[in-house]
C-alpha cells in the first residue's frame, strides 16, 4: 500500500498533465486511474471491474436512445420546422430572426438535448440567414451558440441522466422538471439583451406569414415537438421509465421523420446509425473511464479533503456558491461537460448538498448550466467551435461580440444559485416535495 497522498498527488497530477498535453480526456481519465492503481497495489482487473459497472447500468440505456432520436429530427428537417414556427411566434419584432433563434433553439434543446446538435442543426440555417438580411456576424453567431445552451437544461438531457447517476440516483423526472424555469429564463434573457442590441443596430423584422402558412406550418412543428412530450410525460407521469420513454420518443422520431416529413430517404438511416454509434461509443468510454477516476476519488478520500479545503476557505454559504460557481466555470473552459460531470460531482456535491444543504435537483441544474456556459467559451467550447466554423468568423471576434450575452448567462446562473425556488417549483407542484 503506497502513501495515500502521493498517490493522490499522482491521480490528480497525472490528469493535469495529460489534459495540458491535449490527450483524449477518456484516455486521461484512463491513464491516471491504472497508474495511481500501480502505485497503491491495486490489480488492473480491480479497474476494469470498475469500468464495467460504470456503463452497467440500466438508467445509462436512455443515452443511445436520446443520441439517435436527436439526430433522427436533426437530420429529418425539424429544425426548419421549428425555425418556421417560431417565426410565426417572434418573427414580427425589432431584431426578429434573433429572437426566432433563440425560441428554436429552445424547442429544438428540448428535443435533442445537446448544444452542439443545437448549433450544428439551427446554426446552419439561421447563421447565414441572419447574414444575409444584415445582422452582424458576430452576433448571428454569439446569439446562436449562446441560445443553444438551453438544450442542456430544458427536458430532456442526457446530460442529466449522467448527473443522476453520478450522485447516486437522483430523480430523473425531477431534474427534467427542475430545468423548465433555469431554461426558459436564460431564453427570455437572451431575448431580451438580443431586442435591446436590434434596436441599438436597427436589424430589421420579418415579413408576417398568411394564416393559411401559419397552420400548416404550426402543424408539422407540433408533430415534432411532440418527441419531447413523449419523453418528459412518460417520465413524470410514472409511465414510463426514462429509458423507456426515450426508446418510445426514438420509434416515433423515426416514423414521423422517414413516413410523415419524408425530406431524406430511408437509406439515409444507415448513416444516421452511424453517426450516433461514434457519439455513443465517446460517450460510454468516458463514462467507463471516469468511473474507474472517480473510485479512486473516493477511495483516497479526495471528495472529504475538498469539502475540507473549501470549508477552510470560508464558512459563509454565499462565498463558497460563488467560488464554486467560479471553479465550475473556469473548467468548463476547458474540458467537455460529461466528463467534468462525472469528476466534479463527487467531489462538490458533499459540500453542496451535504453541507451547504442545497437541494441535489438545484445543484445538478446549477452544474448543468455551469458547464453549458463552458460550452460557448474559449478555448475547449465546442458549441463556439462549431458556431465560428458555420459564420466563417475567428474565436476572438465571435466572443468579443458575445460579451453582453454572456453577462445575461451568468445573471441567470446567479438566479439559479440563490433562488431554489426557480429550480424546485415545478418538481415539487407536479411531483411532491423529495429528492
Amino acid at each position: 500500500m503506497g502513501n495515500l497522498h502521493l498517490a493522490s498527488s499522482i491521480l490528480i497530477g497525472l490528469f493535469a498533465v495529460l489534459l495540458i498535453l491535449r490527450v483524449p480526456i477518456t484516455f486521461t481519465l484512463a491513464i491516471s486511474s491504472i497508474v495511481t492503481a500501480f502505485y497503491l497495489n491495486i490489480p488492473l482487473l480491480a479497474i476494469v471491474q470498475r469500468m464495467v459497472q460504470g456503463v452497467n447500468s440500466f438508467s445509462l440505456l436512455a443515452i443511445p436512445f436520446f443520441i439517435l432520436a436527436g439526430e433522427i429530427m436533426s437530420q429529418g428537417g425539424i429544425s426548419r420546422r421549428l425555425i418556421e414556427f417560431s417565426n410565426i411566434l417572434i418573427g414580427r419584432v425589432r431584431g426578429g430572426l434573433a429572437q426566432v433563434n433563440v425560441l428554436a433553439s429552445m424547442f429544438f434543446g428540448g428535443i435533442s438535448g445537446s448544444a452542439v446538435a443545437d448549433v450544428s442543426s439551427i446554426g446552419t440555417i439561421m447563421i447565414p440567414m441572419m447574414k444575409k438580411k444584415g445582422y452582424d456576424a458576430d452576433f448571428a453567431v454569439g446569439i446562436t451558440v449562446t441560445s443553444a445552451c438551453q438544450g442542456v437544461i430544458i427536458p430532456p438531457s442526457h446530460n442529466m441522466i449522467i448527473y443522476a447517476m453520478a450522485a447516486g440516483g437522483v430523480s430523473v423526472g425531477r431534474l427534467f422538471l427542475g430545468g423548465f424555469i433555469p431554461g426558459v429564463l436564460l431564453g427570455i434573457s437572451l431575448m431580451i439583451i438580443s431586442f435591446i442590441i436590434a434596436t441599438k443596430r436597427n436589424y430589421p423584422k420579418e415579413e408576417r406569414y398568411s394564416l393559411k402558412e401559419s397552420l400548416q406550418i404550426t402543424k408539422d412543428a407540433i408533430l415534432g415537438l411532440f418527441t419531447a412530450v413523449i419523453i418528459i410525460g412518460g417520465v413524470i407521469s410514472g409511465i414510463f421509465t426514462a429509458t423507456e420513454s426515450a426508446a418510445i420518443a426514438c420509434l416515433y422520431s423515426f416514423i414521423i421523420t422517414f413516413f410523415v416529413y419524408r425530406e431524406i430517404p430511408l437509406k439515409r438511416f444507415i448513416g444516421i446509425l452511424y453517426s450516433s454509434l461514434k457519439t455513443l461509443a465517446m460517450v460510454m468510454s468516458l463514462i467507463a473511464a471516469a468511473s474507474a477516476f472517480g473510485w479512486l476519488l473516493a477511495y483516497l478520500k479526495i471528495p472529504a479533503a475538498a469539502t475540507s479545503a473549501l470549508l477552510t476557505i470560508s464558512e459563509n454559504r454565499v462565498v463558497l456558491l460563488l467560488l464554486i460557481n467560479i471553479l465550475l466555470i473556469g473548467l468548463g473552459t476547458i474540458m467537455d461537460m460529461a466528463p467534468l460531470i462525472l469528476i466534479t460531482t463527487p467531489i462538490l456535491y458533499p459540500v453542496v448538498v451535504t453541507t451547504l444543504g442545497m437541494s441535489p435537483i438545484q445543484f445538478g441544474v446549477m452544474l448543468i448550466l455551469n458547464l453549458g456556459i463552458g460550452l460557448t467559451t474559449p478555448p475547449v467550447g465546442s458549441a463556439l467551435f462549431v458556431g465560428c466554423a458555420i459564420g466563417k468568423i475567428s474565436i476572438e471576434k465571435a466572443t468579443k461580440g458575445m460579451l453582453p450575452l454572456y453577462t445575461m448567462m451568468i445573471i441567470v446562473l446567479l438566479m439559479v444559485t440563490f433562488i431554489p425556488d426557480l429550480v424546485m417549483f415545478i418538481p415539487n407542484l407536479v411531483m411532491g416535495k423529495g429528492i
